[in-house]
């Protein structure tokens, strides 16, 4: 009896145990994070021109923007840095509502790059339930498109994707330009296409001649050609047939109960944009931008 009631409480401890980091996975109100004097920030590492680091110091425009919003709300911004997971619902959820045993629990109040689209936002799973009801996507302060970037030493111009029939052009490794330009027309195009770990290190080939183009998105290609400062490196116009959507927004997400720190955040950046300053930080790194159509 005595054996079976010490087993009943280590197990009962253990039990304890395993739930204390999911009771700390507290989401706080707006009010909670006034007072704190800070605003915990999700961005992902590693992804320039958005949000990287230099001598380990934060650069990119998503960190520079989530500094003036803290800013506009008059407390200090504290970066969490998450790598991308295998879906964007896996970092919903241990960023924004549920929390990760690896990150000590620990939730951001607001996560930036995070797709501003209704479809998305209203996806349900098999049983009819929305799979992101914890969380509201609002705010958005980018409009992203694709684009091919050339080599004028080795290509004239682009005037349509055909020309890659011949041209060998790089992309990213299961990226969405990969899959495109490896299946279109019959996958006319797959045996030029070559793959690289990075958008980066795509361009590194076409510094060294291994390709004569690019596809990526146009934020990475213009940071890419703003780096290089390569005047034979141009933007190519072309359409991109049997694509889809090449448009796109990109906003922010908060927890679902946090919505009046979510009103806060869209009155600040609706008036950074009407100001100027969200425009101005996207051309301190060579970057294109166009107004989101709600603030048009």
């Amino acid at each position: 009896m005595r054996l079976l009631a010490r087993f009943s409480s280590a197990m009962l401890c253990c039990f304890l145990i395993l739930l204390a980091p999911l009771a700390n996975a507290q989401v706080r109100n707006y009010d909670t994070i006034i007072a704190s004097g800070v605003l915990k920030v999700a961005v992902y590492q590693d992804f320039a021109p958005y949000s990287f680091k230099v001598d380990g110091q934060p650069r990119g425009v998503d960190i520079e923007l989530a500094a003036a919003l803290a800013k506009a709300l008059g407390v200090s911004l504290e970066l969490m840095w998450a790598p991308p997971g295998e879906k964007l619902d896996d970092d919903l959820r241990d960023l924004i509502w549920r929390g990760s045993q690896l990150r000590g629990q620990q939730l951001a109040d607001l996560m930036m790059r995070v797709p501003y689209d209704k479809d998305y936002s209203q996806k349900r799973n098999d049983l009819g339930e929305l799979e992101n009801d914890h969380v509201v996507m609002f705010a958005p302060y980018q409009t992203e498109r694709w684009q091919v970037a050339f080599d004028r030493t080795r290509l004239d111009a682009v005037p349509s994707v055909a020309v890659f029939a011949e041209h060998p052009i790089g992309v990213e490794i299961d990226s969405v330009p990969s899959f495109y330009l490896t299946s279109i027309f019959n996958a006319q195009f797959a045996g030029s296409t070559h793959h690289f770990p990075s958008v980066q290190a795509a361009f590194a080939a076409m510094h060294d001649g291994k390709v004569d183009a690019i596809m990526a998105m146009r934020g990475e290609v213009d940071w890419q050609l703003h780096q290089a400062h390569d005047p034979q490196w141009s933007l190519a116009e072309n359409a991109y047939p049997s694509m889809g959507r090449q448009t796109w927004e990109i906003g922010m997400a908060v927890h679902e109960s946090n919505r009046q720190l979510a009103y806060a955040i869209e009155e600040a950046l609706e008036t950074m944009i009407r100001e100027g300053e969200v425009q101005r930080i996207y051309a301190a790194y060579g970057m294109r931008y166009d107004v989101p159509e709600m603030y048009q």
